[in-house]
């Protein structure tokens, strides 16, 4: 319960994270074509699907050790978030390219301002792409092993990497049990982003 308390409370941090940063970089990345580097900074936020995972742990890992940061929670909290991003961004985005910039106009010729044409047009049109990343985001950072496995400390124990160091010990029940558990939520929640971030493209 400790491990399974650890990872959604890292699942639920980096959600947040992830999703927001991959909602402003769609955001600015969508509706500003002529942005200076904008490729460089696509490819910026989707390095993690670029790299192999433990490129990007053991990278992280050296820039914790260098910044002092000893904190367990803390440090897979930021891992999370990053490599999340990315998964967060690509219906995001999706959503956003499938969206007519006319609404955001017509909202602003009505002299909404910037930031009530996105709380009342923008954000409410592309709410299944938000929800499917946020979903998404969730189900890597609850089934991630890699990363936390390096990030870990004690007490900052994820459920993947106890159940891990249970194999060792040999297969019992309770351990199919919690695989079983953890693998068909991980499903339930990927399909249910999915269908979303598919109905949502097909109505774009």
């Amino acid at each position: 319960m400790d491990a399974l308390r650890v990872s959604l409370t890292v699942a639920v941090i980096a959600t947040v994270i992830a999703t927001v940063t991959a909602l402003m970089a769609a955001m600015v990345l969508t509706r500003h074509a002529d942005l200076k580097f904008r490729r460089l900074s696509e490819t910026v936020v989707n390095l993690p699907l670029l790299l192999p995972e433990i490129v990007v742990a053991v990278a992280v890992l050296i820039l914790f050790s260098q910044l002092g940061i000893t904190n367990g929670l803390l440090k897979l909290s930021l891992a999370h978030s990053a490599f999340c991003t990315p998964f967060a961004f690509l219906p995001i985005r999706a959503r956003l390219q499938g969206m007519s910039a006319d609404f955001e106009e017509a909202a602003q010729d009505l002299y909404a301002t910037p930031w009530t044409a996105f709380r009342r047009v923008t954000l409410p049109l592309i709410a299944p792409g938000v929800f499917a990343g946020a979903m998404l985001a969730f189900v890597i950072s609850m089934d991630d092993f890699i990363t936390s496995s390096l990030l870990n400390t004690g007490g900052t124990t994820t459920l993947p990497v106890y159940i891990f160091s249970l194999i060792k010990q040999g297969t019992t029940p309770e351990l199919n049990a919690v695989s079983t558990l953890l693998i068909l939520a991980s499903l339930i929640i990927a399909t249910v982003a999915l269908s979303l971030s598919a109905r949502a493209m097909r109505r774009g």
